[in-house]
């Protein structure tokens, strides 16, 4: 299970996130390495004794500073583009579900399953139970079979929203009267929280997701359970 409240990322729970977290530290050793070669000329400038008044014309150096952030910019554009591709890359969902987004809980359409369709609301304080974590649980999660390519339709029925779930790599905008779609695949089973990511309101802290993974038969017995409840 991905706890919300660690620092830093949470664990990769998709094979999309698993890439944006080998891409964060490919990003961030590039980075280290260009401030630890700046700050090494920085201070090798201001201790040397070495000074030479008269130089007026550097060639090399100046060949080497334009060609050498132009190398490292391709570094990190390369694999940013396929990364970018992967996430947007949709081959043959086994489900489609349609998150609809209202001020202030999500409602979840089963596009697959004629009459599967539930609002998701946010479990009151007073009514969690021991274990669960306040804000973000709720009283209707979102089912999914694991290793599984699932396809989200995400819309909004009133003003911005933003589907998010950090442990999936995913955080796609809910736009009224717009249809955007994502795709995820849970690499095993869990529960993955989220919440919405976009300003929506007074109540856009209470507006929790939560997704959970389970093995395929046990999707089918919820989903069969579910359609016999309705």
């Amino acid at each position: 299970m991905a706890h919300p409240s660690q620092l830093g990322f949470q664990d990769a729970a998709s094979p999309i996130m698993e890439e944006l977290l080998h891409f964060h530290d490919h990003a961030i050793m590039i980075v280290f390495l260009i401030s630890a070669l700046v700050l090494y000329i920085i201070s090798l400038m201001m201790t040397t004794k070495l000074t030479h008044t008269n130089t007026m014309d550097a060639q090399e150096v100046e060949m080497i500073w334009t060609i050498m952030p132009a190398i490292i910019l391709i570094l990190i554009a390369l694999p940013s583009l396929r990364i970018l591709y992967l996430m947007d890359e949709i081959n043959n969902p086994h489900l489609t579900i349609k998150a609809l987004g209202h001020q202030w809980y999500w409602s979840y359409e089963y596009t697959d399953y004629e009459d599967l369709m539930f609002d998701s609301y946010m479990t009151p304080t007073q009514e969690l139970q021991n274990g669960s974590f306040r804000l973000l649980e709720v009283d209707h999660r979102m089912v999914v079979p694991m290793e599984s390519p699932i396809r989200m339709l995400i819309s909004a029925e009133d003003v911005l929203h933003s589907w998010a779930v950090p442990a999936l790599g995913i955080k796609t905008d809910a736009i009224p009267g717009r249809l955007n779609q994502t795709t995820f695949i849970t690499s095993h089973p869990g529960l993955f929280y989220g919440q919405c990511s976009e300003i929506c309101g007074s109540n856009h802290s209470f507006m929790p997701i939560v997704v959970e993974a389970v093995p395929l038969k046990h999707f089918e017995n919820w989903s069969t359970t579910m359609l016999t409840a309705a």
